[in-house]
């Protein structure tokens, strides 16, 4: 493998730890009080998980014909326009990573507060900041920090889904079994706006396209990391959920931003339960990191393209866009001293959905474009993936646009902001 290139085993590390993050223990306790049905609840994380692997499958197709670090930047200026690619780049700078990082480290923050004793939004500053150092000495570095820390997240998951039935501990009556009254819960509003939150959980699906470039044999290891990765976390998803409702009634559950910390405690009493907060946000460090080795690859993608933006593609002596790097942070740190968790949630999810709905419509394109026969990986059932991610992300915006139209118009004006910025910039663009 060469030294300045990661393998499959970190782009999938990747897709999964920006994936399995804060959404997963923090999601459940905003959907048990609009969607009062656990098997309502478990369709909702596999329509999630289903949407998620065909946006994947579509990534996928493209990632590979058109290979390059910086995502939908880099395809959204391919297949539409350089001013949406941009505004797209703009967006995941200041939002998609930037905003998620925020989020991430404030959930740190919040899990490790009991056993640190420790005002959160400091952890959370000392969290970006630890993660950013790590990854600025290179690949080789940040790369075997992402194995670890996935790897410890994993298996405290999967110890935390498996021990509670060791432990003698009774089930919380919670009805599993389908009937026809979860088909109204279904159609129902409160499941549509509930899906933002599982979108927000399974973003993060698209990780490795952004390091498409660093990547070793891409046209190979990238469908391989997407699909996998992706797969991997819908079982991890619904097996998780499954176990809270399991040994959590929804009154227990409802409102929590902090759905590991609940059940911690239910299960290992205060003293433990306040020993695993601290795991718990040590585990969410995997999410972090992964955000760090992806974001500023928008960044540097974009000083490559524009002069005026240069000084985003700066690389230190490891090879790492440190100045990128370091704008996510600082900006990551700006977000968590004045946002809020839940507003941050809800930004992240529509901001990002416009993009990642054009980039998978995008397809259409590319076929149009390409060949059949070109490149080395192509969609089964086409075309279906890009038509059920796109019916079911228009389906959610429009319900979150008619129940919470002010996360829209934040949404917008990020937008709207990225395009006057791309009038400034593309006036002096680079070769």
């Amino acid at each position: 493998m060469n030294s300045g290139k990661y393998p499959v085993s970190v782009a999938i590390t990747l897709v999964i730890a920006n994936m399995v993050g804060t959404g997963v223990f923090t999601s459940l306790g905003f959907q048990v009080g609009p969607v009062p049905s656990a098997p309502a609840i478990l369709v909702l994380w596999l329509v999630g998980g289903v949407v998620a692997l065909c946006g994947a499958l579509c990534y996928a197709e493209i990632a590979v014909a058109l290979n390059r670090s910086g995502g939908e930047y880099h395809y959204l200026s391919e297949l539409y326009h350089p001013a949406l690619g941009f505004i797209s780049g703009w967006t995941s700078l200041l939002v998609g990573f930037a905003g998620a990082v925020s989020a991430v480290a404030l959930a740190i923050g919040e899990y490790s507060s009991g056993l640190l004793n420790i005002e959160p939004k400091v952890t959370a500053v000392i969290s970006i900041f630890t993660v950013t150092v790590i990854h600025l000495f290179g690949v080789k570095t940040g790369g075997r920090a992402q194995n670890i820390f996935t790897g410890f997240k994993l298996s405290l998951i999967l110890f935390f889904c498996l021990v509670p039935f060791f432990l003698d501990q009774p089930s919380s009556g919670t009805r599993f079994i389908p009937e026809w009254q979860d088909l109204s819960v279904i159609a129902s509003p409160g499941w549509a706006v509930s899906l933002v939150f599982v979108v927000y959980a399974y973003s993060g699906w698209n990780a490795s396209s952004y390091i498409a470039g660093s990547l070793d044999n891409p046209a190979k290891n990238l469908p391989r990391s997407l699909i996998a990765g992706t797969v991997v976390v819908i079982f991890i998803y619904l097996a998780l959920n499954g176990m809270f409702m399991y040994f959590s009634e929804f009154s227990e559950l409802n409102g929590k931003s902090d759905i590991g910390n609940v059940v911690a405690f239910k299960f290992f009493g205060e003293k433990a339960g306040t020993l695993f907060s601290g795991i718990f946000s040590f585990a969410l460090l995997s999410t972090l990191s992964a955000m760090t080795i992806a974001g500023p690859r928008v960044g540097e993608a974009m000083g490559e393209d524009y002069k005026m933006l240069g000084f985003l593609n700066r690389k230190n002596q490891f090879g790492m866009p440190w100045v990128a790097v370091v704008f996510q942070s600082v900006w990551s740190v700006f977000l968590v001293l004045t946002s809020s968790f839940k507003e941050i949630i809800q930004y992240v999810s529509v901001s990002l959905s416009w993009f990642t709905l054009f980039t998978v419509l995008g397809i259409f394109i590319l076929r149009k474009k390409q060949p059949r026969n070109s490149g080395s990986f192509k969609i089964p059932f086409y075309p279906l993936p890009p038509l059920i991610f796109a019916a079911v992300t228009v389906w959610m915006i429009v319900y979150l646009t008619i129940s919470n139209p002010s996360v829209i118009y934040y949404s917008l004006g990020t937008i709207f902001a990225g395009g006057a910025t791309y009038v400034i910039v593309s006036r002096n663009k680079g070769s």
